[in-house]
């Protein structure tokens, strides 16, 4: 039986893509902890830790959190997760960023989703969320069990703020110019694995069929 090399993955793609979806059938089908930085950035937040109170006075002034406390924000939480093979999601979001995760481990693949901005137009415009947990529905393709309530606590869901069709334009084009040299920089360095469409269901196979055969050939490597 050959050993299992721990395997790292990032997921990248724009609000709206599905990565959300992906993200939860890639650690369901393959054993990936999912590291979300949506995630740790609430817990620090709620926790008040000192990385979670300057992202806090970050966001409340309407700023973007610096690269570097973002940078140790996720990586302490990589740390902790130890030898164990991840998908990191929400992070990293520029070169700097990349640079950063790139020092403390080793990438293996880049997933990028490239859907069509038209599409995800449409999708946003139909999402609704439960704020205390994070989780997001689609009245189109993955509507909650009961209209606007969250399929685990029951409590009410609601439209952002942000998902209005003009919000949804600007936040993809600031997505497009802000991610567009981390995708460059994964290109360059030859892990990056670009996955188009317009459906997550059509998407996901092609998705699922890459992973296979990329962690068969890692086993094949440390046999």
């Amino acid at each position: 039986m050959s050993l299992q090399r721990i395997f790292r993955a990032v997921i990248m793609g724009p609000p709206g893509s599905g990565k959300g979806t992906v993200s939860a059938r890639i650690t369901k089908s393959f054993g990936l902890k999912h590291v979300s930085s949506g995630d740790i950035l609430r817990a620090n937040i709620n926790a008040k830790t000192e990385l979670g109170l300057l992202m806090k006075s970050c966001i409340d002034q309407g700023q973007l959190a610096p690269d570097d406390v973002m940078s140790r924000l996720i990586l302490n939480d990589l740390r902790a997760v130890g030898q164990s093979s991840w998908l990191l999601d929400g992070f990293p979001r520029t070169v700097s960023q990349a640079e950063a995760l790139d020092d403390a481990c080793s990438v293996d693949t880049v997933i990028n989703l490239n859907v069509p901005f038209q599409t995800i137009k449409q999708r946003l415009t139909s999402r609704w969320t439960h704020f205390p947990s994070g989780r997001v529905y689609n009245t189109d393709f993955n509507p909650p069990k009961v209209p606007g309530l969250d399929d685990v606590t029951g409590e009410p869901l609601v439209q952002r703020d942000d998902d209005t069709p003009e919000t949804v334009t600007r936040r993809l084009k600031a997505y497009e110019t802000q991610t567009e040299p981390v995708l460059e920089y994964y290109r360059s360095k030859g892990v990056l694995e670009t996955f188009s469409g317009t459906e997550t269901n059509k998407i996901w196979p092609h998705v699922e069929a890459f992973l296979h055969r990329k962690l068969s050939l890692t086993d094949q490597k440390v046999a």
